[in-house]
């Protein structure tokens, strides 16, 4: 890996220096939107990052490709979506919001390394990024520009893509020797509190996740309904999660997760005409769809139809993802209105859910046959979920040293 993974990502930051240097300018607007955009670089670097540590042997991966997908999907997303929203001829303006969203697009792609999590190395996660955040900007600009639909919290674009373009890849990239769960497929006591520090973060930040870029007499409502669904959602969790163990005891891996599915779920329409109660019931719905998806979905999608989800993302950002579409349909079909002039109706959000899961499963099953070529080479099933794979290790944690064959 030593000189291909080097020359690839030199050559693609040189590449992305030369396209700033044609194509983008500073735009000199004001920097109110500047504390959502903490918030959510915070999430994006800290919260997912920390989340997929809950493997026993594959923190330094979870937490350092996250870093490495992160720095370099914002650079890539910053020039996609400027290239498709500049208009003719002008130039991409970089401002605050134009920040929130890149980093909005690198959220796709870390979505996608949670379904992937253990399987894959530095070389091919580079080229799912450039690639999955390429889709990701074609589908945002059909789903905004031409259904003119509305996606506040990208429940839709950002969640239900990032999750099906992952399990698309992972489906294309099935591991046989994997069938039987991997030694170090699991976690450890310490491993599980720095995942649930990342969803923490997450939980905590989410309400500027998806108030970010609403209008600006928007983002309270937004923020709110944001807040108590995640509440609601977080509180059913742990009720489910007790009720479906024998012992009554609570389950890290749901409490880790399926908490948060409250903040995928209401995104779409946490800026339209909804009570605080409704967001709670989104909230709860979500909550439940997620615990039975880890529960009762994940073990299937694994032995029936060949998805191993390392992460569960279809359970966090996949299913709640599509209910937040369907809610928006809903919603919009009962309460017209008008967003920035635009007549949002059930129509359109319908166009843009189905346009959102087509992208993501073609382009995620085109990576996947990139992926699988034999050029960028993958670490053995024996040497999975083991971060000495790509990464020195310190002597008490090492165990003999794993050659990455690449």
């Amino acid at each position: 890996m030593r000189f291909k993974f080097s020359i690839i990502a030199l050559l693609l930051e040189v590449v992305f220096i030369i396209l700033f240097g044609l194509f983008v300018e500073h735009d000199t607007g004001n920097t109110s939107l500047y504390p959502y955009f903490k918030d959510v670089h915070v999430m994006i670097f800290i919260g997912f990052g920390f989340l997929m540590t809950f493997l026993k042997k594959y923190g330094f991966t979870s937490v350092g490709i996250n870093m490495l997908i992160a720095a370099f999907g914002l650079q890539w997303g910053t020039l996609m979506q400027g290239f498709l929203h500049r208009g003719e001829g002008g130039k991409i303006p970089l401002n605050i919001k134009s920040m929130i969203n890149a980093d909005f697009s690198t959220a796709t792609a870390l979505i996608s390394f949670g379904a992937v999590l253990g399987k894959t190395n530095p070389v091919q996660m580079l080229l799912l990024t450039f690639l999955e955040i390429t889709a990701f900007a074609v589908n945002e600009y059909l789903v905004t520009e031409i259904f003119q639909a509305t996606d506040i919290g990208a429940s839709m674009t950002i969640h239900a893509f990032g999750a099906y373009f992952g399990l698309a890849v992972t489906l294309i990239l099935y591991r046989p020797g994997l069938k039987n769960k991997h030694a170090n497929e699991e976690s450890s006591y310490h491993s599980d509190i720095f995942a649930m520090i990342g969803t923490l973060f997450l939980w905590l930040f989410w309400p500027s996740f998806n108030s970010a870029i609403a209008a600006e007499n928007d983002q309270t409502k937004t923020i709110i309904n944001t807040y108590y669904s995640l509440a609601a959602c977080a509180v059913v969790t742990f009720a489910l999660s007790s009720l479906l163990d024998q012992r009554g005891k609570f389950s890290m891996v749901l409490i880790q997760n399926a908490t948060l599915a409250g903040g995928v779920a209401v995104g779409t329409c946490a800026d339209l005409t909804i009570d605080p109660f409704v967001a709670m019931c989104i909230g709860i719905i979500a909550g439940i769809i997620s615990v039975l998806g880890f529960r009762f979905l994940t073990p299937v999608l694994a032995s029936k139809l060949k998805i191993q989800d390392t992460c569960g993302v279809h359970n966090l950002h996949g299913l709640p993802g599509i209910l937040g579409g369907i809610a928006s349909i809903v919603v919009t079909a009962k309460h017209p209105e008008t967003k920035k002039g635009i007549q949002l109706t059930a129509g359109k959000q319908a166009s843009a859910l189905g346009s959102t899961i087509g992208i993501a499963l073609l382009g995620g099953a085109l990576t996947g046959a990139i992926l699988r070529l034999p050029i960028w080479g993958q670490v053995s099933d024996q040497n999975c979920f083991d971060d000495s794979a790509y990464w020195e290790v310190p002597e008490e944690e090492k165990l003999p040293e794993i050659n990455s064959n690449n």
